[in-house]
């Protein structure tokens, strides 16, 4: 049965919450960029150059490079996408989408996730309300899609069940 909301309904401004979010991958952007330099810089110094056949430091820190510019590059994709979204504005009976905050209940505490396309993870403070990015291939973002106010979904994780009742969309 529907929960009565005792609180007001929601009100995040959409465009500030997709800035936020993009400000917060642009800071990551520059640490992942200085620890990448870092790591090529190591890998590549002088004193990296193996000793013997056991001596792996510039080998691992080349690999650190590498895994550190991958990382760059996929948050420069994420970027991208957060300087180009749209975000929709739904109403009462919309099914829930891309660029949703959903309002759910689980266990008596309230919880916002943004259903976003790329960069799932992240909490992002908007005013008073957190809000947590997932995607829509998440097991709770899949779950939530075409879903609408009212309904109940159920997500298992690590042999435990919650189930999440959905409170507004907007």
């Amino acid at each position: 049965m529907p929960i009565a909301s005792s609180k007001p309904a929601l009100k995040i401004d959409k465009t500030e919450l997709i800035t936020q979010i993009r400000l917060k991958l642009e800071t990551e952007l520059q640490s992942i960029t200085l620890a990448a330099k870092a790591a090529y810089e190591a890998a590549t110094h002088e004193e990296s150059k193996a000793e013997d056949s056991h001596d792996t430091r510039g080998l691992e820190s080349s690999y650190l490079a590498g895994a550190a510019a991958q990382r760059a590059a996929d948050i420069q994709q994420q970027i991208f996408v957060y300087k180009s979204i749209e975000p929709k504005m739904f109403k009462e009976g919309d099914a829930v989408g891309t660029t949703a905050i959903v309002e759910v209940e689980c266990n008596g505490k309230r919880s916002l996730y943004f259903i976003a396309p790329q960069g799932g993870g992240m909490k992002i403070q908007v005013g008073k309300d957190s809000v947590q990015v997932i995607t829509p291939q998440s097991p709770l973002g899949d779950e939530l899609m075409g879903r609408k106010n009212g309904d109940l979904v159920e997500i298992e994780a690590q042999g435990v069940a919650r189930e999440y009742e959905i409170i507004s969309i907007i």
